[in-house]
């Protein structure tokens, strides 16, 4: 997947059929399907693919047992069945995770026990394991180091995990597997719109170069999470906001705090939140919270009270109180929720909404991770509606994501690779000094930057350290660390000099300060 290469397909290429707007879930799901479905397409990120929210989740593909509670039923049944989907599709991505909900009063038994069969039912032959009660000494065999105070037991259920950015990384290479076009760092500045008031195409600016230019499409997808409103506010001056964003943050902690390998989910916090402790490859993932916002940002950072609010919750439920001490890293995403007037965001349905302007802008916001794929098919089907295209059947459902490949060790960050992985082996026997790792607390090596930076389009210092890999997440410390040393490789495969370098350590620096609490 080469950069330039796309760059001058685009510039050839007179008018696309579709043009994507947002690199993240929604945009490379609906540019998948667009390419499957025989499509010329088009996809524009400005900045990096899963750079926003789609790199920024709790690591769940779920069904959303919170939501039961919330009477969405229909949402909950159509995720349980997109979570499957995503499994068979990408088992080297996606993998069953166990879940336990401690029980610390009698009367919660039967009220978790009998929501989460009906989970199990919903799920249907895509579930991926029964729940059931379990005993308090089975609970603590799954967990150690659990509270055992006041303990009665636990409820024990299936979910699926997974490594959000390099789904996200998948998904981009399978477009470019099917002839996609797919571009990072381009970033749209305007739409251009026919006699007839009708959007034809959008203004463009490479970010790395500054070069602008206009390309032309006949249907245009606003697919910018958060930032949908800023692509209708292109599209219509008059135009309301419809998203009501909500931010959700995550403390990133070593596995110490959580021993075993089930997770901990609280479905009842103080506030009637839920809370999650999952296991991602060494460390555990704690979170989210759910604040509403006004502005929106590429880079949210933590408020202290959800920072306090996360580690006082978890505190309840195990031996060892974590501290801001010993966070490794901490992020924050927003949520695209629908806007509904006098609506808590914790209560605003996760649903995704499919919109068509006037103008004929499509524009797609809501939905969640586990969907992407149902949110793509009902973008495609409404770009085949609003073009007055014959249908084409969509075929998502059964395509293999890149890579694809079943039996990798689930605990290695490297099973992500699937069957690329033996092509990345070959890279260090050629050249062995790829095989040292970045640094003595992170599970990379040299070699992953080489691939990032040569395969995967990484064409800055953050979209490595962030997204290719997660140094960022996992010790953000660390990341800084070896900064310099993967802005040198990184520099000798995209041809940069030594300046460069040391603008993008000084940009990174100040980037991943925000992921620090000391």
């Amino acid at each position: 997947m080469n950069r330039d290469k796309m760059l001058s397909e685009l510039k050839a290429l007179e008018e696309y059929d579709v043009i994507v707007i947002g690199g993240g879930a929604s945009g490379l799901g609906t540019a998948l399907d667009s390419c499957l479905r025989g499509y010329k397409t088009l996809l524009l990120e400005q900045h990096d693919f899963a750079k926003g929210t789609s790199s920024r989740s709790t690591k769940l593909a779920h069904g959303g047992v919170r939501y039961l509670k919330q009477g969405d039923v229909a949402m909950v049944r159509e995720a349980l069945r997109e979570r499957g989907l995503m499994k068979e599709n990408a088992p080297h991505l996606v993998h069953d995770q166990k879940f336990i909900v401690p029980v610390y009063d009698w009367w919660d038994a039967p009220l978790y026990t009998t929501g989460l069969k009906v989970y199990d039912v919903m799920s249907g032959k895509l579930g991926l394991g029964p729940s059931e009660m379990i005993s308090k000494e089975r609970t603590i065999e799954h967990i150690p180091n659990l509270n055992q105070e006041g303990l009665l037991g636990g409820v024990r259920y299936y979910d699926g995990q997974f490594d959000d950015a390099r789904y996200a990384m998948t998904l981009a290479l399978t477009i470019s597997d099917y002839g996609g076009t797919i571009l990072n760092h381009v970033k749209v500045t305007g739409l251009i719109k026919n006699d007839d008031e009708k959007v034809s195409g959008v203004h463009v600016k490479d970010m790395l170069t500054a070069e602008a230019f206009e390309v032309k499409g006949k249907i245009i997808v606003n697919a910018t999470g958060v930032f949908v409103d800023k692509i209708l506010k292109m599209d219509n001056e008059e135009h309301k906001r419809m998203v009501s964003p909500s931010q959700g943050v995550h403390v990133i902690l070593d596995k110490e705090f959580l021993q075993g390998a089930s997770s901990i989910m609280v479905p009842r916090t103080s506030d009637g939140r839920v809370l999650f402790a999952v296991p991602w490859y060494d460390k555990i993932v704690v979170g989210t919270t759910d604040t509403p916002l006004k502005k929106v940002s590429h880079e949210p950072r933590a408020l202290e009270d959800e920072i306090d609010f996360i580690l006082k919750t978890a505190a309840k439920y195990l031996n060892k109180t974590p501290t801001r001490a010993d966070v490794k890293s901490v992020y924050a995403g927003l949520r695209p929720l629908v806007k509904k007037q006098k609506a808590e965001t914790k209560n605003i349905s996760r649903s995704h909404k499919i919109v068509v302007s006037d103008s004929n802008l499509i524009t797609i916001v809501g939905g969640k991770w586990t969907t992407y794929r149902q949110m793509a098919e009902d973008a495609v089907d409404t770009i085949e509606r609003v073009g007055k295209w014959p249908a084409v059947k969509c075929i998502t459902k059964e395509v293999l994501l890149h890579g694809y490949k079943k039996g990798l060790d689930r605990s290695d960050v490297r099973s992500v690779y699937g069957n690329d992985l033996q092509k990345i082996d070959q890279l260090t026997e050629n050249v062995p000094s790829l095989k040292k790792k970045l640094h003595k607390d992170l599970p990379y090596t040299f070699a992953d930057v080489y691939w990032g930076t040569e395969f995967e389009m990484a064409m800055t210092l953050e979209d490595v350290l962030a997204r290719r890999t997660r140094c960022l997440l996992l010790n953000a410390k660390a990341s800084i660390k070896v900064a310099p040393k993967v802005a040198k490789l990184m520099s000798g495969i995209l041809g940069k000099d030594e300046e460069w370098e040391n603008e993008q350590v000084k940009k990174y620096k100040k980037l991943a300060k925000g992921y620090l609490l000391i």
